[in-house]
């Protein structure tokens, strides 16, 4: 009798612990009314979602579309700057912007609601997971045999989606590095140098700021071959006057 006595009052009590530490246990990214109940389904999903945005070769298709084929022109990368290069300013242009466009479609990934539902607490992680994974698709595209772009587009529509006070400061220091040296890649290798480093400064999620790293890392691996230009001094140096022929320079 008294054991039994006991034992009863903490049933309540322990289905209330359970429910607390369940609670707990899903954190800023507790889901709402959400088809995908897994964690891991759902950061995997948005990973793989970005990477086919980021896949979509749109440097190509443009060149293409003005019988060029980019891979085989100037430094082969699909990226906007040998489209510009050596299709032309406008096609450059175009290609910036829908890059970045992929980098802003794969940062919002968390508010498609209709696939995801709705994300409750911070959602700037799930977020960097899309656009890591777009940067990673630009870079390494399954439909050009895993070659692509360096990145640098697609960042900079993520962060403008994500972290747009980020954006301001990278642009002003790709804007007085390019100015003062004519290099596109050694600014946009200062852009992104700054977009950790102001990560942390502005205190943002430490998970969101080790991805921002880790597209950096992407990015700079990309960029190994003008590193190495840059430190032999044989980097081609932007000119607004000029537009090279397909075999000048390299990107």
């Amino acid at each position: 009798m008294g054991a039994t006595a006991w034992s009863l009052p903490l049933m309540p009590e322990t289905h209330i612990h359970a429910e607390i530490s369940l609670n707990a246990c899903r954190g800023d990214h507790s889901l709402e009314n959400r088809p995908m109940e897994s964690p891991c389904l759902i950061y995997g999903t948005v990973l793989l979602l970005g990477y086919l945005l980021g896949a979509i070769p749109f440097g190509f298709l443009v060149a293409k579309a003005k019988g060029v084929n980019i891979l085989k022109v100037g430094s082969g990368n699909v990226g906007a700057t040998n489209v510009r290069r050596t299709v032309g300013r406008r096609a450059g242009l175009c290609v910036f912007f829908l890059d970045a466009a992929k980098g802003i479609l794969a940062a919002s990934l968390p508010d498609w609601h209709w696939i995801f539902g709705r994300v409750s607490g911070n959602t700037l992680p799930l977020a960097m997971v899309g656009l890591l994974g777009a940067v990673i698709g630009h870079s390494f595209s399954i439909f050009l045999k895993f070659r692509g772009g360096k990145g640098v587009s697609v960042v900079v529509g993520g962060i403008f989606a994500a972290m747009p006070n980020l954006l301001i400061l990278g642009a002003i220091t790709w804007v007085a590095v390019f100015s003062t040296t004519r290099f596109v890649s050694l600014a946009s290798l200062c852009f992104c140098l700054t977009l950790p480093l102001c990560s942390y400064v502005f205190a943002y999620p430490p998970a969101a700021n080790g991805l921002v790293l880790a597209m950096v890392i992407i990015v700079f691996i990309r960029h190994l071959p003008n590193i190495r230009r840059l430190l032999n001094g044989t980097e081609y140096r932007f000119d607004l006057e000029r537009y090279p022929t397909p075999t000048d320079g390299k990107e």
